[in-house]
């Protein structure tokens, strides 16, 4: 085989995703409190990058615009992938409601060329924004919100910490804490617990009777109901800490104490028969029962909570539904005209090229964020168009909607539209929800339609929540309930929707009436 050096040329397409377009893809998957980590950073690392709080400056800047260059080529187009357009109003007289945009950053511009020594007197926004904050309003229950969570644990050893012990019930009491979960409950057995202990007893000998007298103590303390063992000594700890004088509780005590089993299953008849209460009495000791909580430790072992900042608000103004973007979820940015006002064309110095590109990165990143919010935008508004019923009526009025239908609206691709919907909120007169809430796939009905998969969930939580408590209805009836209506769904469909909403089965939804 002969091995020679030679030149070939080969003719052939391939995508190159430039330093901007990568910025732009990034912005538009982060979430709004990434976005707003991701502009503090920028802001902290690039000096041609301010804030503006000034509302006169942003209202004399918008006299003052630059014309785009259009020879900058395919970079540019890339990064800006999203391009601007208006949304046209869609007055509800004739074709609908209006969905005309509040929002002033698609019609702002950026030149790619600087003005050689002249000042930069362009402002340049991320969002529209209202007045500034007071930090001293914003910050005043800072300890409240940055406060670490108590948990079940810690809530316990405080109380330990208060209870007069010896030093050897002290250590009895620490095992015991070190065995209980999240929920309250006593995970080891006394049997393992008092073994464990007796292997660190040098001269006297640990006695199972003493650890549950200690145990005994631990279980007046608060929640009541923590340090049980099982669900029935949880319930009749709380029993016992009721006032004597409380109404039903000698029978609530020996319907837990005897027919807990029964209880359980919901076999009222046999309950009935058996502790020779009537039907009125019964009711009023499960009504006793069922104000117990059976998870004591969730009162306080509580997780912290998520909040969520909308990214898009929706709301009707004058029979027409409104889609803006949050002016609070990124402050006004703009390029600092004292820096970019050094910048010179001939020079090619450290410090000047260094200026440079710093502009550079910042129109960039400015160019990004507008691509940003522009494509939410556009989605959000799409969203909203097609599904006007929700907001109007409510989850019954969903219409079936997949990431194809607003990709093909908005000319993009599903890629795009995956990432402008994830993490992103909406707020509506209906409360706050993601975007890709709104996505749901579809059941055909008897004429011929489609069907929301979460109106289908909503019909069967209404279905369920007017049944009988006494004869609930099961998931077979429920799909011949919906059959009627014209909505062709399989048993299992429906129970699968069902366990989703967490609604239990209607063996386990029989209440005693």
């Amino acid at each position: 085989m002969v091995m020679k050096a030679s030149l070939q040329l080969k003719l052939g397409q391939s995508l190159t995703m430039t330093p901007q377009l990568q910025q732009a893809i990034r912005l538009l998957q982060l979430s709004t409190l990434d976005l707003q980590q991701e502009i503090q950073q920028a802001l902290e690392s690039n000096p041609m990058l301010e804030t503006s709080e000034d509302e006169e400056t942003n209202a004399e800047s918008e006299d003052i615009k630059d014309p785009v260059d259009d020879s900058t080529g395919s970079d540019d187009e890339a990064a800006n992938a999203a391009e601007a357009e208006s949304t046209p109003d869609w007055d509800e007289s004739e074709n609908g409601p209006d969905w005309s945009t509040e929002t002033e950053t698609s019609s702002d511009s950026i030149p790619d060329d600087l003005p050689v020594d002249t000042a930069w007197d362009d402002i340049y926004q991320s969002a529209p924004s209202s007045s500034p904050r007071n930090d001293d309003e914003s910050d005043h229950d800072f300890e409240t919100r940055n406060s670490p969570t108590e948990t079940l644990h810690d809530h316990l050893e405080w109380q330990l910490n208060l209870t007069p012990l010896s030093e050897r019930d002290q250590a009895i009491a620490h095992s015991l804490l070190d065995a209980v979960d999240n929920s309250g409950y006593l995970t080891s057995p006394l049997e393992e617990i008092h073994s464990g202990m007796l292997d660190d007893a040098d001269e006297d000998p640990l006695e199972l009777d003493e650890v549950e007298a200690v145990l005994h103590r631990l279980q007046h303390f608060d929640p009541p109901g923590v340090f049980a063992r099982d669900l029935q000594e949880c319930l009749l700890i709380q029993l016992n800490q009721l006032p004597p004088e409380t109404p039903w509780l000698a029978q609530a005590r020996l319907v837990i104490t005897h027919y807990i089993n029964l209880l359980g299953n919901r076999d009222y008849a046999q309950l009935l028969r058996r502790s020779r209460l009537k039907e009125d009495q019964l009711r009023e000791v499960l009504a006793l029962i069922t104000a117990l909580n059976p998870r004591p430790g969730d009162s306080i072992d509580q997780a912290e909570p998520d909040y969520v900042i909308p990214d898009v608000i929706v709301r009707k103004h004058q029979e027409r539904w409104r889609v803006e973007l949050n002016p609070e979820i990124a402050p006004r940015i703009r390029v600092n005209a004292s820096y970019a006002s050094l910048i010179k064309r001939a020079d090619s110095s450290a410090d000047n090229t260094y200026l440079r590109d710093q502009l550079q990165e910042a129109k960039w990143f400015i160019k990004s964020l507008q691509s940003r919010n522009e494509t939410l935008l556009k989605v959000a508004t799409r969203i909203v168009e097609h599904q006007q019923g929700f907001l109007d009526h409510g989850e019954e009025a969903m219409k079936p909607l997949i990431l194809s239908d607003i990709a093909q609206a908005v000319e993009m691709h599903e890629s795009t539209i995956s990432r402008v919907t994830t993490q992103k909120y909406m707020h509506t007169p209906r409360g706050i929800f993601e975007l890709k809430y709104f996505f749901s796939s579809h059941v055909s009905t008897d004429e011929g339609g489609e069907c929301s998969s979460t109106a289908i969930r909503a019909m069967i939580k209404k279905l369920i929540s007017t049944e009988t408590p006494k004869k609930p209805l099961s998931d077979s009836k429920i799909a011949a309930m919906l059959g009627e209506q014209g909505i062709k769904v399989a048993r299992r469909t429906v129970a699968k929707y069902r366990e989703a909403m967490h609604i239990p089965p209607s063996n386990e939804r029989k209440r005693l009436v």
